[in-house]
Protein backbone atom coordinates (compact mmCIF):
# COMPACT_ATOMS: atom_id res chain seq x y z
CA UNK A 1 0.00 0.00 0.00
CA UNK A 2 1.46 3.43 -1.08
CA UNK A 3 1.86 6.01 1.47
CA UNK A 4 1.02 9.67 -0.04
CA UNK A 5 -1.38 13.13 0.89
CA UNK A 6 -4.54 12.66 -0.09
CA UNK A 7 -7.96 14.38 0.14
CA UNK A 8 -11.16 12.97 1.55
CA UNK A 9 -14.33 14.11 2.26
CA UNK A 10 -16.26 13.28 5.54
CA UNK A 11 -19.76 13.75 7.02
CA UNK A 12 -20.53 13.95 10.81
CA UNK A 13 -23.06 15.62 13.32
CA UNK A 14 -22.68 17.46 16.36
CA UNK A 15 -24.68 19.66 18.47
CA UNK A 16 -23.02 23.43 19.17
CA UNK A 17 -23.77 24.99 21.96
CA UNK A 18 -25.12 28.39 20.85
CA UNK A 19 -24.68 31.59 23.44
CA UNK A 20 -28.91 31.50 23.26
CA UNK A 21 -28.98 27.85 23.88
CA UNK A 22 -27.28 28.12 26.62
CA UNK A 23 -29.04 30.56 28.33
CA UNK A 24 -32.55 28.96 27.58
CA UNK A 25 -31.25 26.61 29.39
CA UNK A 26 -30.16 28.08 32.52
CA UNK A 27 -33.39 29.90 32.21
CA UNK A 28 -34.47 26.76 33.40
CA UNK A 29 -32.92 26.78 36.50
CA UNK A 30 -34.57 30.45 37.94
CA UNK A 31 -37.77 30.48 40.08
CA UNK A 32 -40.80 32.57 38.25
CA UNK A 33 -39.28 35.40 40.77
CA UNK A 34 -35.56 35.44 39.38
CA UNK A 35 -37.34 35.36 35.87
CA UNK A 36 -38.28 38.86 36.83
CA UNK A 37 -35.41 40.06 37.33
CA UNK A 38 -33.89 38.64 34.45
CA UNK A 39 -36.94 39.96 32.15
CA UNK A 40 -36.41 43.27 34.37
CA UNK A 41 -32.82 43.71 32.64
CA UNK A 42 -33.78 42.45 29.42
CA UNK A 43 -36.53 45.43 29.13
CA UNK A 44 -33.86 48.17 29.92
CA UNK A 45 -31.73 46.87 27.37
CA UNK A 46 -33.71 45.99 24.45
CA UNK A 47 -36.59 48.75 23.33
CA UNK A 48 -38.47 46.84 21.21
CA UNK A 49 -39.50 44.77 24.32
CA UNK A 50 -42.50 46.11 26.31
CA UNK A 51 -44.26 44.32 29.08
CA UNK A 52 -47.51 42.93 27.99
CA UNK A 53 -50.40 40.59 28.78
CA UNK A 54 -50.48 36.86 28.92
CA UNK A 55 -50.66 35.49 25.77
CA UNK A 56 -53.94 32.88 25.57
CA UNK A 57 -51.82 29.94 24.65
CA UNK A 58 -49.71 30.72 28.64
CA UNK A 59 -52.93 32.01 29.95
CA UNK A 60 -54.87 28.98 28.93
CA UNK A 61 -52.09 26.12 29.87
CA UNK A 62 -53.55 24.53 32.98
CA UNK A 63 -53.04 20.61 32.59
CA UNK A 64 -55.05 17.61 33.90
CA UNK A 65 -53.33 14.89 35.94
CA UNK A 66 -54.40 11.88 36.32
CA UNK A 67 -55.83 11.53 33.97
CA UNK A 68 -52.86 12.71 32.39
CA UNK A 69 -52.12 14.59 29.48
CA UNK A 70 -48.02 14.76 28.98
CA UNK A 71 -47.55 17.92 26.87
CA UNK A 72 -48.78 20.87 28.24
CA UNK A 73 -49.80 22.87 24.92
CA UNK A 74 -48.85 22.76 21.56
CA UNK A 75 -46.65 24.10 19.22
CA UNK A 76 -43.35 24.95 20.09
CA UNK A 77 -41.45 21.92 22.22
CA UNK A 78 -40.70 21.98 25.89
CA UNK A 79 -37.12 22.73 26.50
CA UNK A 80 -35.03 19.52 26.63
CA UNK A 81 -31.03 19.15 26.18
CA UNK A 82 -27.98 16.44 26.74
CA UNK A 83 -25.33 18.56 28.03
CA UNK A 84 -23.24 15.38 27.65
CA UNK A 85 -23.20 16.06 24.08
CA UNK A 86 -22.42 19.49 23.86
CA UNK A 87 -19.29 20.65 21.77
CA UNK A 88 -18.66 22.85 24.88
CA UNK A 89 -14.59 23.72 23.59
CA UNK A 90 -16.43 25.27 20.59
CA UNK A 91 -16.23 29.34 19.22
CA UNK A 92 -20.07 29.36 20.03
CA UNK A 93 -19.65 29.90 24.44
CA UNK A 94 -18.44 28.59 27.00
CA UNK A 95 -21.10 26.28 29.01
CA UNK A 96 -19.58 27.33 32.19
CA UNK A 97 -19.82 30.85 31.41
CA UNK A 98 -22.25 33.03 33.63
CA UNK A 99 -25.94 33.76 32.44
CA UNK A 100 -26.08 37.08 31.17
CA UNK A 101 -28.85 39.32 30.17
CA UNK A 102 -29.31 40.82 26.48
CA UNK A 103 -27.50 43.98 27.68
CA UNK A 104 -24.32 42.12 28.72
CA UNK A 105 -25.22 42.04 32.84
CA UNK A 106 -24.78 38.75 34.81
CA UNK A 107 -27.79 37.67 35.77
CA UNK A 108 -27.92 35.84 39.73
CA UNK A 109 -25.31 33.09 40.24
CA UNK A 110 -27.33 30.53 41.41
CA UNK A 111 -24.78 27.70 42.07
CA UNK A 112 -22.94 30.34 44.54
CA UNK A 113 -25.58 32.04 45.74
CA UNK A 114 -26.08 31.95 49.66
CA UNK A 115 -23.51 29.90 50.16
CA UNK A 116 -21.13 31.92 52.27
CA UNK A 117 -24.55 33.06 54.29
CA UNK A 118 -27.14 30.16 54.57
CA UNK A 119 -30.42 30.95 55.44
CA UNK A 120 -32.66 29.92 58.54
CA UNK A 121 -34.35 26.98 56.97
CA UNK A 122 -31.74 26.12 54.89
CA UNK A 123 -28.98 25.61 57.99
CA UNK A 124 -31.86 23.49 59.79
CA UNK A 125 -32.99 21.45 56.95
CA UNK A 126 -29.16 20.36 56.68
CA UNK A 127 -29.80 19.06 60.18
CA UNK A 128 -33.12 17.14 60.42
CA UNK A 129 -31.51 13.54 59.24
CA UNK A 130 -30.14 12.74 62.82
CA UNK A 131 -33.42 13.59 64.02
CA UNK A 132 -36.22 11.94 61.61
CA UNK A 133 -36.28 8.40 61.78
CA UNK A 134 -38.18 8.10 58.60
CA UNK A 135 -39.01 9.78 55.60
CA UNK A 136 -42.71 10.83 56.77
CA UNK A 137 -41.47 12.72 59.96
CA UNK A 138 -38.44 14.40 57.91
CA UNK A 139 -41.12 15.37 55.29
CA UNK A 140 -43.00 16.81 58.26
CA UNK A 141 -40.15 18.72 59.79
CA UNK A 142 -39.27 20.09 56.28
CA UNK A 143 -43.33 21.45 56.34
CA UNK A 144 -42.88 23.05 59.73
CA UNK A 145 -39.44 24.71 58.80
CA UNK A 146 -41.20 26.20 56.24
CA UNK A 147 -43.80 27.43 58.38
CA UNK A 148 -41.45 29.39 60.84
CA UNK A 149 -41.59 33.34 60.64
CA UNK A 150 -37.88 35.11 60.29
CA UNK A 151 -37.40 35.06 64.61
CA UNK A 152 -37.72 31.22 64.00
CA UNK A 153 -41.12 30.98 65.92
CA UNK A 154 -43.87 28.29 64.95
CA UNK A 155 -47.82 30.47 64.53
CA UNK A 156 -49.56 27.90 63.18
CA UNK A 157 -51.31 25.22 65.11
CA UNK A 158 -49.89 21.68 64.81
CA UNK A 159 -53.42 20.76 64.24
CA UNK A 160 -53.93 22.61 61.26
CA UNK A 161 -50.50 20.97 60.00
CA UNK A 162 -51.34 17.60 60.78
CA UNK A 163 -55.14 18.36 58.51
CA UNK A 164 -53.53 20.01 55.68
CA UNK A 165 -50.70 16.91 55.44
CA UNK A 166 -53.52 14.27 56.08
CA UNK A 167 -51.25 12.63 58.81
CA UNK A 168 -51.99 11.98 62.99
CA UNK A 169 -51.43 14.88 64.97
CA UNK A 170 -48.96 12.73 66.78
CA UNK A 171 -46.59 11.92 63.62
CA UNK A 172 -46.82 16.87 63.63
CA UNK A 173 -46.10 16.26 67.51
CA UNK A 174 -42.61 14.11 66.78
CA UNK A 175 -41.56 16.28 63.81
CA UNK A 176 -42.03 19.34 65.73
CA UNK A 177 -39.91 18.31 68.29
CA UNK A 178 -37.44 17.40 65.76
CA UNK A 179 -37.09 20.70 64.97
CA UNK A 180 -37.05 22.12 68.29
CA UNK A 181 -33.68 19.92 69.11
CA UNK A 182 -32.25 21.46 65.73
CA UNK A 183 -29.25 24.46 66.47
CA UNK A 184 -29.81 27.43 66.84
CA UNK A 185 -31.56 26.20 70.39
CA UNK A 186 -35.08 27.73 70.44
CA UNK A 187 -36.57 27.56 66.96
CA UNK A 188 -39.57 25.96 66.65
CA UNK A 189 -41.32 27.68 69.57
CA UNK A 190 -45.06 28.52 69.22
CA UNK A 191 -44.45 31.19 72.27
CA UNK A 192 -41.67 33.14 74.01
CA UNK A 193 -41.94 31.37 77.42
CA UNK A 194 -41.44 27.65 75.17
CA UNK A 195 -38.21 29.38 72.88
CA UNK A 196 -36.40 30.28 76.41
CA UNK A 197 -37.91 26.98 77.92
CA UNK A 198 -35.88 25.06 75.13
CA UNK A 199 -32.92 27.46 75.62
CA UNK A 200 -32.81 26.67 79.57
CA UNK A 201 -33.34 22.96 78.43
CA UNK A 202 -30.48 22.74 76.68
CA UNK A 203 -28.15 24.74 79.31
CA UNK A 204 -29.29 22.21 81.82
CA UNK A 205 -31.23 25.10 83.86
CA UNK A 206 -34.73 23.95 83.69
CA UNK A 207 -35.54 22.83 87.44
CA UNK A 208 -38.79 23.88 88.90
CA UNK A 209 -38.09 27.14 89.78
CA UNK A 210 -36.60 28.26 86.27
CA UNK A 211 -39.99 26.71 85.29
CA UNK A 212 -41.51 28.79 87.28
CA UNK A 213 -40.35 31.96 86.04
CA UNK A 214 -40.57 31.40 82.27
CA UNK A 215 -44.02 30.64 82.73
CA UNK A 216 -44.31 33.86 84.62
CA UNK A 217 -42.50 36.42 82.11
CA UNK A 218 -45.32 38.85 82.33
CA UNK A 219 -44.23 39.25 86.01
CA UNK A 220 -40.32 39.86 84.91
CA UNK A 221 -41.45 42.73 82.23
CA UNK A 222 -43.17 44.33 85.71
CA UNK A 223 -40.38 44.09 87.37
CA UNK A 224 -42.48 42.39 90.15
CA UNK A 225 -39.06 40.17 91.63
CA UNK A 226 -40.27 40.19 95.38
CA UNK A 227 -43.53 38.05 94.28
CA UNK A 228 -41.30 36.22 91.18
CA UNK A 229 -39.15 35.24 94.71
CA UNK A 230 -41.98 34.06 96.46
CA UNK A 231 -43.44 32.09 93.92
CA UNK A 232 -40.06 30.29 93.06
CA UNK A 233 -39.53 29.80 96.66
CA UNK A 234 -35.83 31.32 96.22
CA UNK A 235 -33.75 33.91 97.72
CA UNK A 236 -32.68 37.59 96.47
CA UNK A 237 -29.39 35.94 95.27
CA UNK A 238 -30.85 33.00 93.43
CA UNK A 239 -33.31 34.98 91.94
CA UNK A 240 -30.58 37.25 90.51
CA UNK A 241 -28.94 34.32 89.27
CA UNK A 242 -31.92 33.16 87.84
CA UNK A 243 -32.50 36.36 85.79
CA UNK A 244 -28.80 36.72 84.61
CA UNK A 245 -29.19 33.40 82.86
CA UNK A 246 -32.71 34.26 81.71
CA UNK A 247 -30.95 37.63 80.02
CA UNK A 248 -28.58 35.35 78.31
CA UNK A 249 -31.08 33.62 76.00
CA UNK A 250 -32.01 34.65 72.37
CA UNK A 251 -35.61 35.51 72.33
CA UNK A 252 -35.48 35.54 68.81
CA UNK A 253 -33.27 32.88 67.41
CA UNK A 254 -33.78 32.77 63.88
CA UNK A 255 -32.93 36.42 63.42
CA UNK A 256 -29.10 35.50 63.40
CA UNK A 257 -29.71 33.70 59.89
CA UNK A 258 -30.91 36.55 58.05
CA UNK A 259 -34.83 35.31 58.27
CA UNK A 260 -36.44 32.00 57.16
CA UNK A 261 -34.96 32.64 53.37
CA UNK A 262 -37.19 30.08 51.20
CA UNK A 263 -39.34 29.40 53.65
CA UNK A 264 -41.03 32.23 54.61
CA UNK A 265 -42.93 34.38 51.98
CA UNK A 266 -42.33 31.46 49.39
CA UNK A 267 -44.16 32.44 45.90
CA UNK A 268 -44.76 29.12 44.68
CA UNK A 269 -44.24 28.41 40.63
CA UNK A 270 -46.74 25.86 39.76
CA UNK A 271 -50.38 25.93 41.62
CA UNK A 272 -52.16 22.49 42.14
CA UNK A 273 -55.72 22.19 42.64
CA UNK A 274 -58.56 19.56 42.28
CA UNK A 275 -59.63 19.36 38.87
CA UNK A 276 -63.77 19.41 37.88
CA UNK A 277 -63.79 16.01 36.47
CA UNK A 278 -61.16 14.50 38.90
CA UNK A 279 -57.32 14.06 39.24
CA UNK A 280 -55.37 17.79 39.61
CA UNK A 281 -55.39 21.11 37.31
CA UNK A 282 -51.70 22.16 37.44
CA UNK A 283 -50.65 25.87 36.07
CA UNK A 284 -47.99 28.13 36.25
CA UNK A 285 -48.40 30.54 38.32
CA UNK A 286 -49.24 33.72 36.62
CA UNK A 287 -48.69 36.30 39.43
CA UNK A 288 -44.79 35.79 38.82
CA UNK A 289 -44.70 35.18 34.97
CA UNK A 290 -42.96 37.27 32.93
CA UNK A 291 -44.68 39.55 30.56
CA UNK A 292 -43.27 39.94 27.62
CA UNK A 293 -44.43 41.27 23.99
CA UNK A 294 -42.63 42.71 21.07
CA UNK A 295 -43.66 46.55 20.34
CA UNK A 296 -44.27 46.20 16.25
CA UNK A 297 -45.66 49.45 15.69
CA UNK A 298 -42.66 50.84 17.46
CA UNK A 299 -40.35 48.49 15.19
CA UNK A 300 -41.61 50.13 12.47
CA UNK A 301 -41.61 53.29 13.04
CA UNK A 302 -37.48 53.11 14.04
CA UNK A 303 -37.10 51.06 11.04
CA UNK A 304 -38.47 54.23 8.56
CA UNK A 305 -35.95 56.21 10.53
CA UNK A 306 -32.71 53.78 9.80
CA UNK A 307 -30.93 54.74 6.49
CA UNK A 308 -28.08 53.49 7.13
CA UNK A 309 -26.82 49.77 7.08
CA UNK A 310 -25.67 49.73 10.64
CA UNK A 311 -28.65 51.08 11.92
CA UNK A 312 -30.85 48.71 10.08
CA UNK A 313 -28.16 45.76 11.47
CA UNK A 314 -28.30 47.13 14.65
CA UNK A 315 -32.70 47.03 14.51
CA UNK A 316 -32.63 43.80 13.28
CA UNK A 317 -30.28 41.96 15.70
CA UNK A 318 -32.53 43.84 18.63
CA UNK A 319 -36.21 42.41 16.97
CA UNK A 320 -34.02 38.82 16.99
CA UNK A 321 -33.00 39.02 20.79
CA UNK A 322 -36.41 40.34 21.91
CA UNK A 323 -38.15 37.16 19.43
CA UNK A 324 -35.79 34.77 20.92
CA UNK A 325 -35.99 35.38 24.18
CA UNK A 326 -40.35 35.70 24.11
CA UNK A 327 -39.61 32.09 22.46
CA UNK A 328 -37.36 30.50 25.16
CA UNK A 329 -39.51 31.94 28.44
CA UNK A 330 -42.60 29.94 26.09
CA UNK A 331 -40.47 26.84 25.97
CA UNK A 332 -39.29 27.17 29.78
CA UNK A 333 -43.14 27.65 30.84
CA UNK A 334 -44.00 24.15 28.59
CA UNK A 335 -40.87 22.57 30.23
CA UNK A 336 -42.01 23.18 33.92
CA UNK A 337 -45.50 22.33 33.12
CA UNK A 338 -44.50 18.73 31.79
CA UNK A 339 -42.12 18.05 34.78
CA UNK A 340 -44.54 19.17 37.43
CA UNK A 341 -47.57 17.03 35.76
CA UNK A 342 -45.92 14.24 35.33
CA UNK A 343 -44.72 14.82 39.43
CA UNK A 344 -48.26 15.02 40.41
CA UNK A 345 -48.64 11.66 38.39
CA UNK A 346 -46.29 10.03 40.20
CA UNK A 347 -47.41 11.08 43.26
CA UNK A 348 -50.95 11.25 43.00
CA UNK A 349 -51.29 8.99 46.52
CA UNK A 350 -50.05 12.29 48.47
CA UNK A 351 -51.63 14.55 47.16
CA UNK A 352 -54.78 12.89 47.49
CA UNK A 353 -54.56 11.13 50.68
CA UNK A 354 -51.10 12.63 52.34
CA UNK A 355 -47.44 12.35 53.06
CA UNK A 356 -47.93 8.69 54.20
CA UNK A 357 -48.60 8.08 50.14
CA UNK A 358 -45.10 9.30 48.88
CA UNK A 359 -43.10 6.64 46.77
CA UNK A 360 -39.90 6.14 45.82
CA UNK A 361 -38.99 8.77 43.02
CA UNK A 362 -35.83 9.28 41.23
CA UNK A 363 -35.00 11.99 38.28
CA UNK A 364 -34.61 9.54 35.87
CA UNK A 365 -38.09 8.15 36.07
CA UNK A 366 -39.56 11.20 35.61
CA UNK A 367 -37.26 11.82 32.47
CA UNK A 368 -37.51 8.80 31.04
CA UNK A 369 -41.77 8.97 31.43
CA UNK A 370 -41.38 12.95 29.58
CA UNK A 371 -38.78 11.80 27.21
CA UNK A 372 -36.13 14.59 28.60
CA UNK A 373 -33.21 14.00 29.51
CA UNK A 374 -32.49 13.76 33.37
CA UNK A 375 -30.13 17.47 33.84
CA UNK A 376 -33.34 19.18 32.36
CA UNK A 377 -35.27 17.84 34.99
CA UNK A 378 -32.87 18.47 37.58
CA UNK A 379 -32.51 21.83 36.08
CA UNK A 380 -36.79 21.98 36.78
CA UNK A 381 -36.93 21.45 39.73
CA UNK A 382 -34.10 23.43 41.43
CA UNK A 383 -35.51 26.56 42.71
CA UNK A 384 -39.37 25.86 42.09
CA UNK A 385 -41.97 25.81 44.55
CA UNK A 386 -44.95 24.02 44.20
CA UNK A 387 -48.66 25.01 45.65
CA UNK A 388 -51.37 22.70 46.75
CA UNK A 389 -53.89 21.94 49.13
CA UNK A 390 -51.87 20.62 51.44
CA UNK A 391 -49.31 23.37 51.64
CA UNK A 392 -46.04 24.94 49.38
CA UNK A 393 -43.37 22.39 49.16
CA UNK A 394 -40.08 22.72 46.85
CA UNK A 395 -40.45 20.12 43.72
CA UNK A 396 -37.09 18.66 45.29
CA UNK A 397 -39.12 17.32 47.93
CA UNK A 398 -41.37 14.45 45.85
CA UNK A 399 -37.60 12.53 44.62
CA UNK A 400 -36.74 9.79 47.89
CA UNK A 401 -34.92 6.90 47.62
CA UNK A 402 -36.11 3.34 47.16
CA UNK A 403 -34.73 -0.16 47.94
CA UNK A 404 -36.47 -3.72 45.76
CA UNK A 405 -38.93 -5.89 46.76
CA UNK A 406 -40.21 -9.00 46.29
CA UNK A 407 -42.41 -9.55 43.24
CA UNK A 408 -42.16 -5.32 43.35
CA UNK A 409 -44.44 -4.74 45.33
CA UNK A 410 -48.88 -4.47 45.17
CA UNK A 411 -47.96 -1.61 42.19
CA UNK A 412 -44.82 -2.81 41.00
CA UNK A 413 -42.25 -0.71 42.68
CA UNK A 414 -39.82 -0.63 45.16
CA UNK A 415 -40.55 0.90 48.93
CA UNK A 416 -39.18 4.29 50.20
CA UNK A 417 -35.54 3.38 51.87
CA UNK A 418 -37.02 5.57 54.89
CA UNK A 419 -39.72 3.09 55.02
CA UNK A 420 -37.63 0.30 55.41
CA UNK A 421 -35.59 1.96 58.20
CA UNK A 422 -38.94 2.93 60.36
CA UNK A 423 -39.70 -1.13 60.13
CA UNK A 424 -36.10 -1.84 61.20
CA UNK A 425 -37.18 0.82 64.33
CA UNK A 426 -40.54 -1.01 64.84
CA UNK A 427 -38.93 -4.35 65.00
CA UNK A 428 -35.88 -3.93 67.41
CA UNK A 429 -38.67 -1.77 69.86
CA UNK A 430 -41.27 -4.53 69.79
CA UNK A 431 -37.86 -7.39 70.52
CA UNK A 432 -38.15 -9.99 73.40
CA UNK A 433 -35.24 -8.76 75.50
CA UNK A 434 -34.36 -11.91 75.97
CA UNK A 435 -34.76 -12.82 72.46
CA UNK A 436 -32.60 -9.63 71.12
CA UNK A 437 -32.74 -9.82 67.14
CA UNK A 438 -29.52 -10.37 65.42
CA UNK A 439 -29.15 -8.74 61.71
CA UNK A 440 -29.63 -12.03 59.69
CA UNK A 441 -32.69 -12.14 62.01
CA UNK A 442 -34.36 -8.72 60.96
CA UNK A 443 -33.57 -9.54 57.03
CA UNK A 444 -35.61 -12.82 57.52
CA UNK A 445 -38.23 -10.59 59.04
CA UNK A 446 -37.83 -8.24 56.40
CA UNK A 447 -37.82 -10.67 53.34
CA UNK A 448 -41.35 -11.86 54.94
CA UNK A 449 -43.07 -8.49 54.77
CA UNK A 450 -41.82 -8.09 50.91
CA UNK A 451 -38.59 -6.56 51.57
CA UNK A 452 -35.40 -7.71 49.71
CA UNK A 453 -32.26 -6.49 51.07
CA UNK A 454 -29.25 -7.59 52.02
CA UNK A 455 -27.63 -8.00 55.89
CA UNK A 456 -25.17 -5.71 55.02
CA UNK A 457 -27.88 -3.19 54.18
CA UNK A 458 -29.66 -4.00 57.15
CA UNK A 459 -26.82 -3.25 59.32
CA UNK A 460 -26.15 0.50 56.84
CA UNK A 461 -29.92 1.21 58.17
CA UNK A 462 -29.75 0.33 61.42
CA UNK A 463 -26.82 2.71 62.43
CA UNK A 464 -28.00 4.95 59.95
CA UNK A 465 -30.98 5.66 62.58
CA UNK A 466 -28.99 5.39 65.94
CA UNK A 467 -29.75 1.50 66.25
CA UNK A 468 -27.12 -0.46 68.13
CA UNK A 469 -25.83 -4.14 67.65
CA UNK A 470 -27.75 -6.82 68.80
CA UNK A 471 -24.89 -7.42 71.76
CA UNK A 472 -25.21 -3.76 72.54
CA UNK A 473 -29.52 -3.47 72.48
CA UNK A 474 -29.16 -6.80 74.83
CA UNK A 475 -26.59 -5.00 77.25
CA UNK A 476 -28.93 -1.91 77.35
CA UNK A 477 -31.99 -3.59 77.29
CA UNK A 478 -30.71 -5.49 80.37
CA UNK A 479 -29.31 -2.38 82.31
CA UNK A 480 -33.12 -0.82 82.18
CA UNK A 481 -34.25 -4.25 83.64
CA UNK A 482 -32.49 -3.43 86.40
CA UNK A 483 -33.14 -0.02 86.58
Amino acid sequence: MALGPRLDLRQSQSLVMTPQLQQAIKLLALSNLEIESFVGEALESNPLLEAGELRAETRDAPTEAEPHDATPGDGEQALDIDPATLDRDSDTGDWSAPLSGAGGQEAPDLENRGDDEPTLAEHLERQIGPCAPDARSAFIARHLIGLLDEAGYLSTPLREVAEALGVPLAHVERALACVQSLEPTGVGARSLSECLALQAREADRYDPCMAVLIDNLDLVAKGAFAHLRRICDVDEEDMADMLRELRSYDPKPGLAYGGPGTSAGVVPDVLIAPGEKGGWTIRLNEATLPRLVVNRSYYLEVRRGCTGKRARGWLSEKLADANWLIKALDQRQKTILKVAAEIVKQQSGFFARGVSELKPLTLAKVADAIEMHESTVSRVTSNKFLSCPRGTFELKYFFTSGVGRTGGGEDGEGASAEAVKARIRALTDAEDPQKVLSDDALVDLLKAEGFDLARRTVAKYREAIGIGSSVQRRRAKKLAAMG
